[in-house]
C-alpha cells in the first residue's frame, strides 16, 4: 500500500501550522515547527503571494495531511460527499471523522492517526464486539469500539491513554477509560470540528 514515508514534521512546516502528526512530541520543545516555523527547502523563508488556485491547493493538502490520506483515497471521499444530500464540505469532513483510525486517535487510544492506523492493522480493536483491522472502516453514531483484552497491556496504547487529558475527548465521544472502550454518542456538527480548515476551498478546487 502506498504511503508517505518522509518526515511528517516537514508537512507541518509546509502548511504553516501544527498538524499534530507526531503525538506527544508536538506539545514539547522538540517540535520541529516550534524551532523552524517556515516552509522546508532552500526557498522556504521567502514570502510570496499565492494565487487563488494556490490557496485552494494548500487547503486541500492541509486536510489530506491532517487525516493522513493520499490523493486517490481523499478524492474518493470527496466524490461520496458530493453525491450525498447536504453541504458537500461538511459531508466530506464527516466522512473523514467517521474513519476508525480517526476515532481511535480522538478518544486517546493512540497518540496520532498514523499510530492508530498501525494499531488497527495489528488487530488490537473491536467494533461492536467484532474484530476490525481496517483503518478506513466507517464508524457511526451508537457504535462502540474498544481495545481487545489481550491488547490492553500494549505499551503504545497505555502511554497514549496517560496523555489523553492533554488533548481532551470530544463531546460526541464517550470514553470508559477503565474498560478501554468508547461509544460514539452522536456524529459531530460542523461547529464542533474546530480544526483550522476551510473545506469550501477544497470543494471549489475539485469542482473546477
Amino acid at each position: 500500500m502506498a504511503r508517505y514515508r518522509e518526515s511528517v514534521c516537514r508537512l507541518c512546516r509546509r502548511e504553516g501550522l501544527k498538524l499534530f502528526l507526531k503525538g506527544d512530541r508536538c506539545y514539547g520543545e522538540k517540535c520541529a515547527f516550534e524551532r523552524q516555523g517556515y516552509a522546508p527547502g532552500e526557498h522556504g523563508q521567502l514570502r510570496k503571494k499565492p494565487s487563488d488556485y494556490g490557496v485552494q491547493l494548500r487547503e486541500k493538502q492541509k486536510l489530506k495531511r491532517i487525516y493522513g490520506l493520499l490523493e486517490k483515497q481523499f478524492r474518493g471521499y470527496f466524490e461520496k460527499a458530493d453525491r450525498q444530500k447536504g453541504i458537500t464540505g461538511t459531508n466530506l469532513l464527516l466522512f473523514l471523522e467517521k474513519r476508525l483510525d480517526n476515532m481511535v486517535f480522538r478518544v486517546g487510544f493512540a497518540n496520532s492517526r498514523n499510530e492508530a492506523r498501525q494499531l488497527i492493522r495489528h488487530n488490537h480493536f473491536l467494533v461492536n464486539g467484532r474484530s476490525v483491522n481496517i483503518p478506513s472502516y466507517l464508524v457511526n453514531a451508537g457504535d462502540e469500539f474498544s481495545v481487545k483484552v489481550k491488547s490492553r497491556d500494549v505499551e503504545r496504547i497505555s502511554e497514549a491513554m496517560e496523555t489523553v487529558a492533554r488533548r481532551g475527548v470530544p463531546q460526541w465521544l464517550e470514553l470508559d477509560k477503565e474498560n478501554f472502550r468508547a461509544v460514539v454518542k452522536t456524529l459531530p456538527t460542523r461547529e464542533e470540528l474546530t480544526m483550522p480548515v476551510h473545506e469550501q476551498l477544497v470543494v471549489g478546487l475539485y469542482s473546477k
